[in-house]
């Protein structure tokens, strides 16, 4: 009886108070300063581009009369007017930021809901964006202080204004996103597959011109028979057939993408923002995921804005792209760098500028930069699978030659080694149990023992690889695995090269040695762990399988022939796993340590 009460009482609340509440949740659970304001909301205000396009916007603000910051946001997903009542439970930061004293600018970028024009990724958002900026300098209830905010797609609509944008743009918080998205598209000369046609087919399942969001494209985003045509069109399709397998249409930039994969050609010179870096003297808060798909570049962008001269702060959550999460927890960490920086809260910035969450310790770790100290330990790959910090044996004897050890694998493209997680655009991103592919003849796995104690290792994993194939055009992938006592495997990090002729270091016996970037992670390896490596030559479809030879993406069919592939572990090619390991030592002399 008491839980019917208390159910007939939340129901009372209608929908608004069932929206109130949640708000109140999730404010307490991310450790938000209680809210301050009723807020009002002015929907579907017009916004004229110097092209005569209107782009349309909502504006969150405070009731009470006075003067107030603003934060912008621009985004291709939808206002929350527009995606109705789907609009504050995916978007719930201009709610939480306006009840805490702020204006909020909520715009849907051109060609995208009951925004005018056409929609095309990228081309539009600097000639919009500063339109809008314009815009918002010129409207009474503005007080000088502007503030951006967003994740992904989101994220990139500020850095296409952030450099040489007007003075009172005060601080920008890019959440799982890059200022050079052609390094996410393309990365190491590989086509990012998965990600990039599972975003082309939520763009076209919300492609509504003039229109809201309703329930025919929620049911389409969503429907099982979509994502089934989307893995079978991944499966087998030729990439440049894949959007009309998949959507049953042909979509100019997904065909866009195939044709020009140079990150320094025109078009991706068109689009990438890090140019410009040393150019934005706005505050920056870079908020990145550890299993997130644009991690390397954000990083990269990190370490751009050092170079120039600016401070950035960095926060690393234990996240994938597409986890709900992510939403709430950019809200966090926009708001207290906004009160700092449009309200002048400057004790807010005792934090240190770097603060990482530590995988596998579920520890949140301070530091002053990225990366922390850390040294780099060489974990041997050795014959029948051990990987361990010993080089493979020298000749026991003057005068003996060293044997050749070699595991060996043939890799075929009309069955690729699959992908399971990580850092891809889909609800099945981020940790997974690997076990799946570790059964499969075509990936060959080195393991430590259990370890004795925790091994930290924080910063850029590396893979040192000799190798030999049947092809001169193939693909090598490493991934960095966390072994639990009862078998589990998850992956941690993972990169790829693809091996052209002039790509790696030829040696004197004709094999080749390799550097593959394994991207970045914080982990902790419990004791009793074990530490795993995986050696194959495909991860499809996270990236897109070699095609054996130098043909284009937009050219002939999925499979090419098939690889023979050798991977070497003795004394003249010492193939080894390099882990960044932080020490006991190390941890204290940094200090800023605390719980998640």
């Amino acid at each position: 009886m008491r839980r019917a009460i208390a159910a007939l009482g939340f129901a009372s609340l209608g929908v608004a108070g069932l929206y109130r509440a949640r708000r109140d949740i999730i404010g307490r659970a991310l450790g938000l300063r209680p809210p301050e304001h009723g807020i009002t909301v002015e929907r579907d205000l017009p916004i004229r581009m110097p092209d005569g396009v209107k782009l349309y916007a909502d504006h969150f603000r405070p009731r009470a009369a006075g003067v107030y910051p603003t934060i912008l946001i621009r985004t291709p997903y939808g206002r929350p007017s527009e995606t109705r009542i789907l609009g504050p439970l995916s978007m719930p930061g201009p709610r939480l930021f306006a009840e805490r004293g702020y204006n909020v600018i909520v715009q849907s970028t051109r060609g995208r809901y009951r925004s005018e024009g056409d929609f095309e990724p990228f081309l539009r958002e600097q000639a919009d964006g500063r339109a809008t900026l314009d815009w918002i300098a010129a409207q009474p209830w503005f007080d000088g202080n502007l503030g951006l905010w967003g994740a992904s797609y989101l994220g990139y609509t500020q850095w296409a204004v952030a450099a040489d944008a007007p003075p009172f743009l005060k601080a920008i918080v890019p959440i799982i996103t890059s200022s050079r998205f052609s390094r996410a598209f393309n990365p190491e000369g590989v086509f990012g597959y998965e990600s990039s046609l599972r975003w082309t087919s939520y763009l076209r399942a919300t492609h509504l011109p003039g229109r809201s969001l309703n329930l025919g494209a929620i049911s389409q985003a969503i429907s099982p028979r979509r994502e089934a045509a989307l893995r079978a069109a991944m499966a087998a399709s030729p990439f440049a057939l894949a959007d009309r397998a998949a959507l049953g249409e042909t979509v100019p930039f997904f065909q866009r993408w195939l044709a020009e994969p140079e990150v320094d050609g025109a078009y991706w010179r068109s689009v990438d923002q890090h140019r410009g870096l040393g150019r934005v003297s706005a505050a920056v808060h870079l908020v990145a995921g550890w299993h997130d798909l644009f991690l390397p570049e954000q990083l990269a962008d990190y370490t751009d804005l050092l170079a120039a001269g600016r401070s950035p702060y960095l926060t690393v959550l234990p996240r994938f792209h597409s986890e709900p999460a992510l939403q709430a927890e950019g809200v966090r960490e926009g708001l207290w760098w906004f009160d700092a920086h449009l309200k002048g809260r400057r004790e807010l910035l005792e934090r240190r500028a770097v603060r990482l969450a530590l995988m596998g310790a579920h520890e949140w770790h301070e530091m002053d930069f990225w990366p922390p100290p850390a040294r780099a330990v060489r974990f041997f790959l050795h014959t029948g699978g051990s990987l361990h910090t010993e080089p493979p044996g020298a000749p026991s004897a003057p005068g003996e030659t060293t044997r050749e050890e070699f595991s060996q694998y043939r890799y075929d493209p009309r069955d690729p080694t699959p992908s399971l997680g990580g850092p891809v655009l889909s609800p099945m991103g981020g940790a997974r149990d690997q076990r799946p592919l570790e059964a499969r003849p075509d990936l060959i796995t080195f393991t430590t023992a259990p370890l004795p104690t925790a091994v930290d290792v924080i910063g850029h994993v590396r893979l040192e690889l000799y190798v030999r194939s049947s092809l001169a055009h193939t693909d090598f992938v490493g991934r960095l695995c966390d072994v639990s006592p009862n078998g589990r495997s998850l992956n941690v990090s993972e990169g790829v090269a693809r091996v052209t002729p002039g790509v790696g270091e030829p040696q004197p016996d004709g094999s080749l040695r390799l550097e593959i970037n394994m991207w970045a992670t914080a982990m902790r390896f419990g004791a009793g762990h074990r530490i795993r490596l995986h050696v194959c030559s495909g991860a499809h479809p996270r990236w897109s399988a070699s095609s054996g030879d130098s043909r284009p993406l937009r050219a002939g069919a999925l499979a090419g022939p098939a690889a023979d592939q050798s991977i070497y572990h003795d004394t003249r090619h010492p193939s080894a796993l390099v882990l960044p390991i932080v020490s006991t030592e190390t941890w204290r002399a940094m200090a800023g340590e605390g719980q998640l």
